[in-house]
């Protein structure tokens, strides 16, 4: 029997989960937090075989609270649940150590299969998520160094001539620089080139 841990604060989600999970068969709830306070000191007593860590939490963010979880307990298999399906969120949440991401109104069927599949020691993302980030690997742009360069200078504030200081060019070349990392990403001004690079984890 896969022991789950729930950490979410809605109350009629949760009860939700508790029917699916307890009716399944094949796993039960040995805990459940509605806060990341709560989630801790119930970590301290019993660690279940999946955690589902909910994003939104009252007392933390669950992107951070699954990087501190994953130092302390490494072995625990976190299954994020969330409502948010943006490319940065799901991104975080996988490279701070979860195991697998479900969104909130994912069918009960596959919700199941990301607990069996995460208590097994594998991935699992939702159909929506899947597809997500197969969407954005496949927008995912090339950039040479200088570029990963000049979009990391960009990005900690400096201006053309600045930039072109730095890296010995003229502030001619910068702009043409700049310019086409623009058009590359397709971003329509500085500020968003600059979202994009760090969500895309291009520096």
């Amino acid at each position: 029997m896969i022991k789950v841990g729930i950490v979410d604060d809605h109350t009629i989600l949760v009860d939700g989960l508790k029917k699916l999970i307890g009716d399944s068969g094949i796993a039960e709830v040995n805990s459940v937090s509605g806060s990341a306070a709560e989630c801790r000191s119930s970590l301290g007593f019993r660690i279940p075989d999946v955690l589902m860590l909910d994003i939104s939490l009252p007392d933390a963010s669950g992107i951070d609270l699954c990087k501190e979880l994953k130092e302390k307990y490494p072995g625990l298999k976190i299954l994020a649940l969330s409502s948010y399906g943006e490319y940065a969120v799901v991104r975080q949440m996988l490279d701070n150590g979860a195991s697998g991401y479900v969104i909130k109104n994912a069918m009960p069927k596959e919700i199941m299969e990301g607990i069996k599949t995460v208590a097994a020691g594998e991935k699992f993302l939702s159909h929506e998520v899947d597809l997500l980030l197969r969407k954005q690997a496949d927008r995912t742009v090339w950039l040479s160094d200088r570029e990963r360069e000049l979009l990391r200078l960009v990005a900690e504030g400096y201006t053309n001539p600045e930039i072109a200081e730095r890296i010995f060019l003229s502030a001619e070349t910068i702009r043409g620089y700049r310019k086409n990392l623009l058009l590359k990403l397709g971003a329509k001004n500085t500020a968003v080139l600059v979202k994009m690079a760090i969500e895309q984890k291009l520096i």
